[in-house]
C-alpha cells in the first residue's frame, strides 16, 4: 500500500466494520434481552389476574380484563387452556403456541410481532401476548445509515486534509529539485504538515542563496579572469619576440610575475569567500572578546597604514563580548579596516570605535578619502563589484575583501552597512550579543 490516500481509506474501512459489527451486536442484545425482560414481570402479573378472574368469574368478565389491558398497553392478549384453545372464544392457538425461539434466542415472531406465552404454575393455563416490538430493529436503520455517512465524511476529509497539502508539497519538491529554485509551498497550516512546508521553505531559501551566489560567482571570476590571462598571453607573446635578445625578457617576465600573483592573490581570495559560505554552527563557537581582537587587528595593520602615511585612531570599550567564530569576525574587521587604509588619503586618519549597544555590539570604521556615491553604497559588498572601474590590483584589490566581511557578519545573525561620512566613508558593524 503505498499510496497514503489508499492506507488512510483503508483504515477508515475497517473502522466502519468494526462499527458496524458493534452495532450489530449491540442491536441483538437489545432484542433478545431488552425486549423480552420489558413484559417479563407484565405478563406473569397479568396471567395471574386473568387466572384468578377466569376461576372466579368466568369467561365474561375475562374477556372484559383482557380488553381493559389491551387498551392500557400494547399488543392482545389471550387465556387458553392446556390444549391451546382460547377461554374467551374457543379459538386454537396450537399453532402459534408451538413457535421456536428465534435463532438468536429471541422471542418468537408472528406478523413481525413478538410473542410471548407463559404457563401457569399448576400448568392449566397460559397466556398468549401478541405485541409490536418495543424497540424495533428498523428504528436502528436511519441511524446506522447516519453513522455510516459521519464515518465515510470523516475518512474522506481526513484524507483530503492529509494527503492534498502532502501532493503540493511532493509537487514543489520536485518542481524545486527540477530547477525551479523560486518553487515554493503556500500554507497557513499550523500542525506537522505546516511545520513540514516551512521547514522546505527555509531549505530552499538557502539553497537558493547558495546556487545563486555561486553562479554569480563563477560569472564574475570568469569575468576577472579575463584580464590577467590576456595580460599572460600578450607577456609571452612579448617574451617570444624577445627571445634573441636575453635583457630584453625581463619586463615580459616581471609582467608574468605581476599577473601570477594577482591570479594567486585571487584564488585565495575565493577560497576565503567559500570559507565564509559555510554553516556557522559547523565551526567551532566560543566567546569573543571584541575589544583585544579589534586591537590586535588594528596593531597588524599598522605597517600597512604607515606606509601609507595613515593615522590609526582606536576607541573600544571593556568587556564587549559576543558568541561567534574568532577567525570569521576577524576575517570581517580585517577585511573592512584594510579597504578603509586603501582609499584613505595620505596625512589623514582611519578612526575605529567598539562600542555596547541595547542588545548588541556596535563597531564603526571610518576613513576620510573620497568616499562612495550613494547610488554605490547599497552595491560595495557584491562580489567583484568596485566603484571605479578602472582601478586595478594595486588600488581597488579583487573587490572581495567587502563581500566576505559581509558573509561573515550575516553569518553571525549581525549587519553591516556602509555611509558617506561626509567626507570619507563610514561602515557600521552591528552583532547581536
Amino acid at each position: 500500500m503505498r499510496s497514503l490516500y489508499f492506507r488512510i481509506a483503508v483504515t477508515f474501512a475497517i473502522a466502519l466494520l468494526i462499527t458496524t459489527v458493534a452495532i450489530f451486536a449491540t442491536f441483538l442484545y437489545i432484542l433478545i434481552h431488552i425486549n423480552g425482560g420489558f413484559y417479563e414481570g407484565s405478563v406473569r402479573l397479568e396471567l395471574e389476574q386473568a387466572q384468578k378472574i377466569y376461576e372466579t368469574h368466568g369467561p365474561g368478565p375475562l374477556a372484559s380484563y383482557l380488553g381493559e389491558t389491551d387498551a392500557a398497553l400494547r399488543g392482545h392478549r389471550y387465556l387458553v387452556d392446556g390444549s391451546g384453545r382460547d377461554l374467551v372464544t374457543g379459538k386454537d392457538w396450537t399453532s402459534v403456541l408451538s413457535l421456536k425461539p428465534d435463532r438468536w434466542g429471541g422471542p418468537p415472531k408472528v406478523n413481525d410481532q413478538l410473542v410471548f406465552v407463559r404457563t401457569s404454575k399448576d400448568g392449566r393455563f397460559r397466556i398468549l401476548v401478541i405485541t409490536p416490538e418495543p424497540v424495533g430493529g428498523r428504528r436502528f436503520g436511519p441511524i446506522y445509515l447516519l453513522v455510516i455517512g459521519v464515518i465515510v465524511l470523516l475518512a474522506w476529509t481526513l484524507s483530503a486534509g492529509i494527503v492534498s497539502p502532502l501532493r503540493r508539497v511532493a509537487t514543489t519538491v520536485d518542481a524545486f529539485g527540477k530547477g525551479d529554485l523560486t518553487a515554493r509551498v503556500t500554507t497557513k497550516r499550523k500542525d506537522e504538515i505546516g511545520d513540514l512546508a516551512r521547514s522546505f521553505n527555509s531549505m530552499a531559501d538557502r539553497i537558493e542563496t547558495l546556487v545563486t551566489a555561486e553562479r554569480r560567482l563563477l560569472q564574475d571570476v570568469s569575468h576577472e579572469l579575463r584580464s590577467p590571462l590576456a595580460r599572460l598571453s600578450f607577456a609571452v607573446e612579448l617574451i617570444k619576440d624577445s627571445r634573441g635578445d636575453a635583457p630584453d625578457l625581463e619586463p615580459g617576465l616581471a609582467r608574468l610575475r605581476r599577473e601570477i600573483d594577482r591570479l594567486s592573490h585571487l584564488v585565495g581570495t575565493l577560497l576565503d569567500m567559500t570559507s565564509a559560505e559555510g554553516d556557522l554552527f559547523s565551526r567551532r563557537i566560543t566567546a569573543v572578546d571584541l575589544g583585544p581582537l579589534v586591537k590586535e587587528i588594528v596593531a597588524d595593520c599598522a605597517l600597512e597604514a604607515e606606509a601609507r602615511g595613515v593615522e590609526l585612531k582606536t576607541a573600544v570599550a571593556d568587556s564587549v563580548t559576543v558568541q561567534g567564530e574568532p577567525e570569521l569576525l576577524r576575517r570581517a574587521f580585517e577585511n573592512v579596516l584594510r579597504n578603509a587604509i586603501r582609499f584613505a588619503p595620505a596625512g589623514s586618519a582611519v578612526e575605529t570605535s567598539v562600542e555596547l549597544q541595547p542588545g548588541g555590539v556596535g563597531i564603526s570604521v571610518r576613513d576620510y578619502g573620497s568616499g562612495v556615491p550613494q547610488e554605490a553604497l547599497g552595491r560595495i559588498f557584491d562580489p567583484f563589484y568596485r566603484v571605479d572601474d578602472s582601478r586595478d590590483s594595486a588600488s581597488g584589490g579583487a573587490g572581495l575583501g567587502l563581500s566576505i566581511a559581509r558573509r561573515a557578519v550575516l553569518l553571525h545573525h549581525g549587519t553591516i552597512s556602509a555611509g558617506d561620512a561626509a567626507p570619507g566613508l563610514r561602515v557600521k558593524i552591528n552583532l547581536p550579543r
